[in-house]
């Protein structure tokens, strides 16, 4: 096979894994009952005129299932994190006593499960729309390649490889979004 194929074979992996990866971060932010300090990982506080993430300015903490902790590091941040929780809109309503701030995360509804489930299955959605993206583009330069006299041979078994990863690629989501599915409705 040519340098080429193999740089679009490679490039074309990279994109799908890249795809995989977007959506597992994507699944961390939707939230399946247990309290988890990924829940906060989209909270940017205003720290000293810049957006900084949550995890940057305070210590998070899971003392229990139902319950997350914050410890700023500065005092004086208490009340600009419980603002910017707040503004995140995330559904949490933060306690501060002061020393930290406190979070109870409620339990989730049948009715909220069913839509953090229907967010899941449009997060998956996007990544399958990424895979077969990449997918195109790979196909798109493989064709140019036989136009310019690449063996039509090693161009079909190109297309064919490329078919194969986006197989795998989608069959990878599905396993992650029946993984999550289960996740979320387990009550």
């Amino acid at each position: 096979m040519t340098e080429e194929i193999e740089f679009i074979l490679d490039s074309t992996q990279e994109s799908m894994a890249g795809s995989i990866t977007h959506l597992e971060k994507s699944f961390l932010n939707i939230r399946a009952g247990k309290a988890s300090p990924a829940m906060l990982g989209s909270v940017f506080v205003d720290y000293y005129g810049s957006a900084t993430p949550l995890s940057q300015v305070s210590k998070i903490s899971v003392p229990d299932a139902r319950t997350i902790t914050l410890q700023p590091f500065e005092k004086n941040m208490l009340h600009t994190i419980e603002k910017a929780i707040m503004i995140a809109n995330l559904g949490f309503n933060p306690m501060n006593n002061g020393d930290v701030i406190i979070i109870s995360v409620p339990p989730l509804t049948e009715d909220r499960r069913r839509e953090l489930a229907k967010q899941a299955k449009a997060e998956a959605e996007d990544a399958k729309i990424g895979i077969r993206n990449a997918r195109k583009d790979a196909n798109t330069d493989i064709k140019k390649l036989e136009k310019e006299g690449t063996s039509e041979d090693i161009c079909k078994s190109a297309e064919d490889q490329v078919q194969n990863l986006t197989n795998s690629f989608i069959k990878k989501i599905d396993e992650l979004l029946v993984t999550k599915e289960a996740e979320i409705m387990k009550v």
